[in-house]
């Protein structure tokens, strides 16, 4: 296997890199194989696509099953396995959405093996970002962007009434619970209190409502396409980084990214793991930088856990990059920095694990407690098959070794598999897992190059096909 070296100075590595690269590349290659092989292993990327769509099929066959009148069976979810309703339409991004994949299945993959890693990243944020908003505009900008966050149930809601953030804080825990006057509304008193303090800012420096609300949770969530793919390069697989990023472009998910306050979170949180990667690369290089870029991303990880309780299992794609990047300085630097964002919340009022267990009792008050997890146990797998698409299915069939790719991927299907096994993930998980979904998008530099083009238009059709035919809630 030829070593395949990037064009950018500062992705280039000394001898000690180049081996681990060569190695990485080794254990991680799908091309490095016959012909016959080769073929072998297509038709196993197909039958395992084949059998995820097989999943998916049961998960609709079984909720409208499920949702029949009389069943005495309720899952909350008219067009289950997803949260919306079954209503097949278009709008004012079918033309744009349909555009953007086009555009990116003729020239994304070409453009991402040669460009310059500088014109690359912003270029995938830009296409990203296009594929996000136009997604959203099927539903039309009213009803798909601009009051996408205007519910009841959601952040914005409280926004006006917090007009001391200090005691705000202090009493969040106590207005947790449902069944009292001054109860939390579903999304305040479901995530701690970060996430509300994000609208709650916003609002203060004068982008109030909803519409800059999305904005900036767009934003910030096509984030993901630029520290995915730095992430994989920072951990010597610049070669994967460029194969997967036209994948993490055409994310199936972006349905969701836009506009939703989970694609907020996972804009957060994987910055937060780019630039983490990237600190275990300059520890190695004894850049003075690293140990500021290391607390950095402790802080935005930290900041994460606010975001979103969930999202303590996020541990494990960052012990899983400290591992690849092999760095104790930086496990060091980035747990200081978590604490300290934990320590301000404590300081302010407000215990994480106070938060937490008051929540998951708020779970059960409400139609968690009616959804049945023998359903949503296997269904919730079947949504993150939809909001990852089947070349990640294909890619993660192709998991072996001990390579960045293989650990970053393995490290996201396990806090997938302990979310899904804890019973606090009953649907709407295509949302809720967004922020570990993206990181196993990485698994798509695996398949072999010349079935990239096909898998990649796989993934903008199976966005599309769900954005048309199903009006989503978020």
């Amino acid at each position: 296997m030829k070593f395949l070296p990037s064009s950018d100075d500062h992705l280039r590595c000394g001898a000690e890199g180049r081996a681990w690269v060569y190695r990485a590349a080794v254990v991680e290659s799908p091309t490095v194989s016959s012909p016959a092989r080769r073929t072998l292993g297509i038709r196993g990327d197909l039958l395992a696509a084949g059998l995820a769509a097989l999943l998916v099929g049961a998960a609709v066959a079984v909720g409208a099953y499920l949702n029949r009148p009389g069943s005495g069976v309720v899952i909350w979810a008219e067009a289950a396995p997803l949260y919306g309703s079954w209503l097949p339409h278009y709008g004012k991004g079918t033309v744009l959405a349909v555009l953007v994949a086009v555009c990116v299945l003729a020239w994304g993959p070409a453009l991402a093996g040669r460009l310059p890693w500088r014109r690359l990243l912003p270029l995938g944020y830009v296409a990203s970002l296009a594929w996000i908003v136009a997604l959203a505009l099927v539903d039309g900008w009213t009803r798909g962007f601009a009051r996408r966050l205007a519910t009841p149930h959601e952040y914005l809601h409280e926004v006006a009434g917090i007009t001391d953030i200090p005691a705000m804080l202090a009493g969040f825990s106590d207005r947790i619970l449902a069944g009292q006057p001054d109860n939390w509304t579903t999304h305040v008193a479901g995530h701690p209190p970060g996430a509300t303090l994000v609208f709650v800012w916003l609002d203060r420096l004068g982008l109030s409502g909803p519409v800059w609300a999305a904005i900036v949770c767009v934003l910030v969530g096509a984030l993901v396409a630029v520290a995915v793919p730095v992430t994989i390069a920072a951990l010597g697989r610049p070669e994967a980084a460029r194969a997967s990023l036209p994948f993490v472009v055409l994310f199936p998910g972006a349905v969701w990214l836009g506009v939703s306050a989970d694609g907020l979170f996972a804009g957060v949180t994987a910055t937060g793991i780019a630039l983490l990667a990237l600190a275990t690369r300059w520890f190695r290089e004894r850049r003075t930088s690293a140990p500021w870029a290391a607390l950095g991303a402790g802080m935005l990880l930290g900041f994460g856990i606010f975001l979103s309780y969930g999202l303590l299992l996020l541990g494990l794609v960052a012990l899983a990059v400290v591992l690849c990047g092999r760095s104790g300085k930086a496990l060091l630097a980035v747990a200081a920095g978590a604490a300290g964002v934990a320590a301000v919340f404590a300081v302010a009022g407000f215990w994480w694990l106070d938060g937490y267990h008051l929540v998951v009792e708020r779970y059960y008050q409400g139609i968690a407690s009616r959804r049945p997890y023998e359903y949503w146990v296997w269904a919730n797998i079947a949504c993150l098959v939809l909001a990852t698409g089947p070349a990640v299915v294909a890619g993660v069939r192709r998991l072996r070794g001990w390579g960045p790719v293989v650990v970053l991927t393995g490290a996201a299907l396990l806090a997938v598999t302990a979310a899904d096994l804890s019973g606090l993930s009953k649907a709407e998980v295509e949302r809720i897992w967004l922020p570990f979904a993206v990181w196993l998008l990485p698994a798509t530099a695996l398949l072999p190059q010349e079935t990239r083009r096909w898998w990649l238009a796989g993934q903008a059709a199976l966005a599309l096909a769900v954005n048309h035919l199903v009006l989503t809630v978020w």
